[in-house]
């Protein structure tokens, strides 16, 4: 049955994370195109913390179910479009993925604008590559302070993707490495392959999906 499937995977990586840190870690569980069934039993097992990628698709799986689970806290954790900045501050509860000044200025004036002054996370391009969002190593610490002095956003830590083609401990080290010059307490890094070795390099947030979930169905 998908239900215990799904709370055994679940109980299992937690105790896997109990053992490997005596720190609070927060489980982010990665639901995005997860079919109605996945989610619920994910629910019925008591998660509540979960992470999408897409504004209108989490959309569409979230805004009916937070009158039922008013506990739940959302995580966007994709690249964000600046037109869906204020449907994504409507919707989330941490935005993991700010990584360029427009966006900043777009999510400042949307809180404001809403009153819903959400934790954010700057999101770090560790490996530099082009085709991947993020801001610079190097330009981290200044850009950081920018969004925290000139928009005013709560910047409580760091977020990274490393390289599908390399050994993620050297990604996880620098970026813990710039949370600690930047003065944040959240790391936000680690996936279902990895999320055991980016918590002994500092995690306190890790993204969890197949791990749980099982393999994510072909997009439609």
């Amino acid at each position: 049955m998908i239900v215990d499937q799904i709370k055994k995977a679940i109980v299992e990586i937690q105790v896997k994370i109990s053992i490997t840190s005596n720190e609070r870690i927060t489980l982010v569980a990665v639901s995005k195109q997860q079919p109605d069934e996945r989610i619920d039993a994910a629910l019925a097992a008591g998660h509540r913390v979960f992470g999408e990628n897409r504004v209108q698709e989490a959309i569409s799986r979230w805004a009916h179910r937070r009158a039922d689970y008013p506990d739940l806290t959302l995580h966007l954790i994709g690249p964000l479009q600046t037109n869906k900045a204020a449907d994504a501050v409507a919707l989330f509860d941490v935005i993991e993925v700010v990584d360029r000044e427009k966006l900043a200025a777009a999510l400042a004036k949307e809180m404001t604008k809403q009153n819903r002054h959400l934790p954010c996370l700057v999101q770090v391009n560790t490996g530099e590559e082009e085709q991947k969002s993020g801001i610079s190593p190097q330009d981290t610490a200044a850009f950081v302070r920018h969004c925290q002095t000139h928009h005013g956003l709560n910047i409580t830590g760091l977020m990274c993707i490393p390289p599908a083609d390399e050994e993620p401990a050297m990604h996880f080290a620098l970026l813990a490495k710039l949370a600690k010059t930047c003065g944040l307490s959240t790391l936000s890094m680690g996936m279902s392959g990895d999320y055991l070795e980016a918590i002994k390099f500092g995690a306190t947030s890790v993204r969890v999906g197949s791990a749980i979930f099982g393999a994510r169905l072909p997009r439609q």
